[in-house]
């Protein structure tokens, strides 16, 4: 039975609502600080933790709730007779529930100065919910306002039973646990020099329940990271359309992501997280036009990325395609209007880019997590090492550093076939270098003669090489590396191939 409740709340957001409903209920509200104003302000008799403790607030609110009359009135196990005894002994009253939210911490970390954001790490609150989540069993612990009308209906009809006090304890450890890795991630970012230090935490929150995984069969949700500085697939929002789907996720990032890399208006068109084709040009809708033309027949059920906002030319474009998903960072109202006649295509609007890779790539592994850095070093034509005989025109290297920044976004291993700054063919995710080399030429359907390649590593062999040869390449980029490069070399100088090195590996698993 719950006669008491302690309640003390950053984020008062239905609070006093809720207090009312606990008074009528006949149950006593002890309460701190600012909380204790807002509930006396609204007629809610309400009894101050300083009359519990026999101590004033100290240092600036500082202390408050820390003290043997509150915390012994948590802890106490009311199944065990030497507890109970020691409290009726020091005149120490049961808390039954605690109502606490934390120090908005995580909002003040993304404009407050370095003395305001440290007097924003709550320790009392923290406290007080890991004491009262400990002792479930005998107190409701609740840290989510949205559970406020459930407690209350549930309080009434004497329904709080165990399951229902452990599950409100899950909510609280979940919490708190999120609250200080919030901490400890801003510190550690902030003042630890280690990139990678020996504990790493990290928290994620979720966006929303996905229909399923990867396949009808898995279930899935979609998380975001606590802190995202950049413009991404986490932050953008949807307009329009079905629900967003796991593949589509994976799909819209790897595409954007892309895009976000070119200056310049650039397209890509994304299937199964590998581009079917990408694009730049001095229009976005010719930059998408020229993406589309890639691969035609890939495109079907596609994922489009703009890096510019999308307009009616593109729109009309795409009225007669099954596209999937649409990412850009704005959608013009004419091209909004026709796209939304496609009840099922997800429109998702990002805002203005915001390019940010100093956060770390993860990808789990089973039992364990694989952590990385996110950014490329840079890369211009005066980085690029020429390695045959001859050497690669203004043009080609516009198209070798166009080919080099789109191969980055593919699978290994890779190759990227580029004419004009628009992919031609594309080999994606092969065993081997020379079977990536073989698919590019496929996909180009004859469109290979007179561009250039771009490989994601080294070619281990000449065959590679004599492939681009056989279709009409002209200049190859490439990290350079293998124990055969001088066999590689005399293959292209054998083709009369401008070939440059550029020392950067592009895997991509």
């Amino acid at each position: 039975m719950i006669k008491t409740a302690l309640i003390s709340v950053s984020d008062k957001e239905g609070v006093v609502d809720f207090a009312k409903q606990l008074s009528k209920l006949k149950i006593k509200i002890i309460s701190t600080g600012k909380t204790a104003k807002l509930l006396k302000q609204n007629q809610i008799k309400t009894i101050l933790v300083s009359e519990i403790t026999k101590f004033p607030e100290m240092l600036d609110g500082r202390l408050k709730s820390l003290h043997p009359n509150i915390f012994a009135g948590i802890l106490a196990d009311r199944g065990n007779r030497r507890h109970m005894n020691e409290l009726k002994k020091l005149r120490i009253n049961p808390i039954d529930m605690v109502v606490v939210n934390f120090y908005p911490f995580e909002e003040t970390i993304r404009h407050g100065k370095i003395n305001e954001i440290i007097e924003n790490i709550d320790i009392g609150g923290p406290s007080l919910v890991k004491a009262a989540a400990k002792n479930h069993k005998d107190v409701v612990v609740v840290v989510d306002r949205n559970d406020y009308p459930l407690i209350i209906e549930k309080i009434r009809h004497k329904k709080i039973d165990n399951a229902e006090k452990a599950r409100l304890a899950a909510k609280a450890f979940l919490q708190t646990a999120r609250y200080e890795t919030i901490v400890g991630r801003y510190f550690a970012e902030n003042f630890i020099d280690e990139m990678f230090p020996g504990v790493y935490n990290f928290t994620f929150k979720k966006i929303q329940d996905l229909r399923y995984g990867e396949n009808p069969h898995q279930k899935a949700a979609f998380y975001k990271s606590y802190w995202i500085n950049e413009t991404c697939i986490s932050t953008a929002k949807q307009l329009h359309g079905k629900e967003l789907s796991y593949n589509n996720i994976l799909d819209a990032n790897d595409a954007f992501e892309l895009v976000k890399d070119f200056k310049e208006p650039t397209a890509a068109v994304i299937k199964h997280t590998n581009p079917s084709g990408a694009a730049t040009a001095s229009k976005i809708g010719e930059a998408y036009k020229k993406a589309y033309e890639t691969d035609t027949t890939s495109a079907f059920g596609s994922v489009v990325a703009l890096n510019r906002s999308c307009n009616i030319e593109i729109a009309k474009m795409m009225k007669p395609l099954f596209v999937e998903v649409v990412i850009c960072p704005k959608f013009e109202k004419d091209s909004l209007k026709i796209l939304k006649e496609k009840k099922n295509l997800r429109l998702l609007e990002t805002g203005p880019i915001i390019k940010d890779y100093r956060s770390l790539d993860m990808r789990r592994v089973v039992g364990g997590l694989l952590v990385q850095t996110r950014q490329y070093p840079d890369l211009s034509q005066k980085n690029l090492k020429v390695v045959t005989k001859r050497k690669p025109t203004r043009e080609e290297i516009k198209d070798l550093m166009f080919a080099w920044k789109v191969n980055k976004h593919v699978k290994s291993n890779s190759i990227v076939l580029a004419k004009g700054n628009v992919t031609v063919g594309i080999g994606a995710g092969q065993m081997s270098r020379v079977d990536a080399a073989k698919l590019a030429v496929m996909k180009s359907e004859g469109k290979s003669n007179g561009s250039v390649m771009s490989s994601d590593a080294f070619f281990p062999f000449r065959d590679g090489v004599d492939e681009a040869a056989k279709a009409g390449v002209t200049a190859i980029i490439q990290p350079g590396g293998s124990i055969r490069d001088e066999e590689v070399i005399q293959a292209a100088n054998d083709h009369n191939i401008a070939m440059v090195f550029t020392g950067i590996r592009l895997f991509r698993h």
